[in-house]
């Protein structure tokens, strides 16, 4: 099925997707905050520019998109144009997860994803059970840990 936009329309549409201080990622970031967790945001210092980090407890946030990582939710679908293309490009940020989730374990961080899918779509979860789970975890000794919508 050929895309119902022109190609200078459609990249003019992909290239104001946003990487960080997403939808997700403030809802995550206003309610830590309010819990009283402080952190910092995208540190080039640590492995994966991390979407939030804590030094205090050694641990870095991360709230991925599930299109953007080709999560195995409801969320995600491989667009029917340019397959090839969306292919290789979601395989490569799945390969540089796994990278940056080695790099982090060497340097003893310890990392939690967030996925989309926990905080919209017809599976996701209430902020405050997730949040329950990110701080039971930061409380805790897990190295790492997934949320991921209830479906």
């Amino acid at each position: 099925m050929p895309d119902i936009v022109d190609r200078d329309t459609r990249s003019r549409m992909m290239s104001g997707i946003r990487g960080k201080d997403t939808k997700p990622e403030l809802m995550i970031r206003k309610a830590l905050h309010a819990r009283g967790y402080r952190y910092r945001l995208h540190s080039p210092a640590i492995p994966g520019k991390p979407d939030l980090f804590l030094r205090r407890y050694r641990a870095a946030i991360f709230v991925h998109g599930c299109f953007w990582h080709g999560h195995d939710c409801h969320l995600f679908r491989m667009p029917s144009t340019r397959t090839e293309f969306w292919q290789q490009k979601i395989d490569r940020n799945r390969a540089r997860d796994a990278e940056v989730e080695t790099a982090l374990r060497d340097q003893g961080w310890r990392w939690l994803v967030i996925w989309e899918c926990a905080l919209k779509g017809k599976f996701r979860k209430s902020l405050d059970g997730v949040l329950d789970e990110v701080v039971t975890w930061l409380g805790g000794n897990n190295q790492n840990l997934e949320i991921r919508g209830s479906g």
